[in-house]
């Protein structure tokens, strides 16, 4: 068994089981890749992947747990590189973060500004998308930091570690109804216009929906959208009345909208910051993670990853106490 046919098996696997496009990824050429999976296969005595002709359609139940190591060694080799990177130079190397438009749009952007401040030659990749991607991505060793808001179900593998609490606040054109209620928005006042909200919101179970149901009310969804730009575009348009972050308002950009307090409709969410319990952590990963979340010092950090299980990390913190953003 060769370090380079567990390369080759962990990229066809983060590929889709596209050979091609593994191939480009690893600079060689398909039948180098599909030469070196046969042997593999041969040596375990087993098949990794099932095949229609040339093409692979599926991993096999036995092939999983292949994967599965595999990609644990290639991370711990690059643990062991980056062990040797930060004796020669801790100030210099890759940070991969994968999380939400919400986050990259209006909590990071001055985080990452000090960040390249202190670190000017750290390469650093931002990658966007919904929670279920940000899995996938952790998933397949694509990413080194996840920042995402619930849905740690999908983290099995990862620490999580809470930064901050935010709510949701409803937006509106100037001179709407809900904007001329008297007292408190409701939820029976809402749920008489169209909404606008995150796609994430009407996929599964959802705070969102469980606070409509509760009344028994059933939200009329007019557009579903993972873009919180996206939302208040529609906003805006009269499309419906918008539910987003509140730290996803510009009280200067969106001035043209009204803000309508919602708070006390919808429960507060934790938004965290995780990362793999194998993963060697390098001295710029630990010094962005504070800037993010200042309560998570190094060695708060490194007390939460060693212990056993999640429950174990979630016991450390006491989330009444958390920054409300």
């Amino acid at each position: 068994m060769k370090l380079q046919q567990l390369r080759f098996l962990a990229t066809v696997a983060q590929s889709d089981l596209n050979i091609t496009t593994a191939a480009t990824k690893l600079y060689t050429t398909q039948p180098a890749v599909s030469k070196q999976l046969r042997q593999l296969e041969d040596e375990l005595g087993f098949k990794i992947f099932v095949r229609h002709g040339r093409a692979l359609s599926k991993i096999t139940p036995p092939g999983e747990r292949v994967i599965d190591c595999a990609v644990r060694v290639l991370r711990e080799i690059h643990n062991i590189k980056g062990i040797s990177t930060d004796f020669r130079d801790d100030s210099a190397g890759t940070l991969s973060i994968g999380t939400t438009h919400t986050q990259a749009r209006y909590v990071l952007p001055p985080v990452i500004k000090e960040f390249r401040e202190r670190y000017p030659k750290v390469q650093f990749n931002l990658l966007q998308g919904t929670s279920e991607q940000i899995a996938e991505m952790a998933q397949n060793g694509r990413i080194d930091l996840a920042i995402a808001t619930g849905s740690s179900a999908q983290f099995e593998k990862f620490v999580l570690l809470p930064c901050y609490r935010w709510h949701r606040q409803v937006i509106v054109p100037h001179g709407h109804p809900l904007t001329e209620l008297e007292g408190p928005l409701t939820m029976e006042a809402l749920g008489a216009h169209p909404i606008v909200s995150y796609v994430f919101s009407f996929t599964g179970p959802s705070s969102l929906t469980d606070a409509f149901l509760a009344r028994n009310l059933r939200p009329n969804i007019a557009l579903a959208a993972r873009d919180a730009d996206v939302i208040k575009t529609y906003v805006r348009l009269g499309i419906g009345v918008g539910i987003i972050a509140n730290m996803a308002i510009d009280p200067v950009e969106d001035a043209d909208l009204a803000v309508i307090e919602a708070s006390h409709l919808f429960p507060t969410h934790t938004t965290w910051v995780g990362f793999d319990r194998s993963a060697l952590l390098r001295k710029y990963m630990y010094d962005f993670v504070a800037l993010l979340a200042p309560q998570l010092t190094r060695r708060v950090v490194d007390r939460a990853r060693n212990v056993a299980s999640q429950a174990e990390t979630d016991a450390l913190f006491d989330l009444k106490e958390l920054p409300v953003r």
